[in-house]
């Protein structure tokens, strides 16, 4: 696994919990010579996990489209920085560039960005792990709604089992690594 897209806020979140797992996250990321793919902003939790992957001698590369470089505050100190037009050509670049799929808290572009890899890999688009970092329980929901959804015959148990989920990122990656 050479590169893995994480897909997380550009707030910090109310627990300072969700900081400190995205930074260790990029710290991990880095000790396995794992490149980070991510939104290319310096605040919330997508700056914490550039800043554990970047202060670890790792490689992480930003995709940002225009509109939002003075929004998520773009972060020159990356490897690669690539400006793209729009949010399409954020997550088609991303899921191009990308060997995984994480998603650290966030919110509704988090999910947006998450679900549109997580359903090609139901569909058959991609064999790429697509997995939740579930820091203080964040996913915890997510996954009853994943419940009820099958319960209620619109998602099969196979399309729920897919999802790599963990509480610490250093046991995530490790997963991810075993499922490839």
């Amino acid at each position: 696994m050479k590169r893995v897209a994480v897909f997380c806020g550009s707030r910090d979140g109310h627990d300072p919990i969700y900081m400190q797992k995205s930074k260790q996250l990029g710290e991990v990321l880095a000790k396995h010579n794992i490149e980070l793919v991510y939104g290319g902003g310096i605040v919330g939790c997508m700056g914490a996990v550039s800043e554990g992957v970047l202060e670890n001698d790792g490689k992480a590369i930003g995709v940002i489209p225009e509109k939002l470089l003075t929004v998520e505050i773009a972060n020159e100190a990356l490897t690669e920085l690539h400006v793209v037009e729009t949010m399409h050509d954020r997550k088609a670049m991303m899921a191009r560039l990308a060997d995984a799929f994480i998603a650290l808290p966030g919110g509704a572009g988090t999910l947006e960005e998450w679900f549109e890899v997580m359903t090609w890999a139901q569909i058959g688009y991609h064999e790429k792990p697509c997995a939740l970092l579930n820091v203080n329980d964040y996913y915890t929901p997510l996954l009853q709604l994943f419940d009820h959804m099958i319960e209620q015959g619109f998602v099969d148990q196979l399309n729920k089992d897919i999802i790599m989920m963990q509480e610490e990122p250093e046991i995530l990656i490790e997963q991810i690594m075993k499922g490839l």
